[in-house]
């Protein structure tokens, strides 16, 4: 099984389709609040906040 892909966004608000066009799944908004990562439910892509976006604590 390969691991799930990793995806640096700058915004909290990140939009996941699965990639692949008709392969993926269909597309959902995800929503980090706080958080500075978040994993896709569908498809697992791993989506990492990062740069002027990320949140410091």
């Amino acid at each position: 099984m390969e691991p799930p892909e990793i995806i640096e966004i700058d915004q909290t608000n990140p939009v996941c389709d699965g990639g692949g066009g008709a392969l993926g799944h269909p597309k959902i908004y995800l929503e980090m609040g706080s958080k500075s990562e978040i994993d896709c439910p569908y498809c697992g892509r791993h989506f990492i906040l990062t740069g002027d976006g990320a949140h410091t604590h």
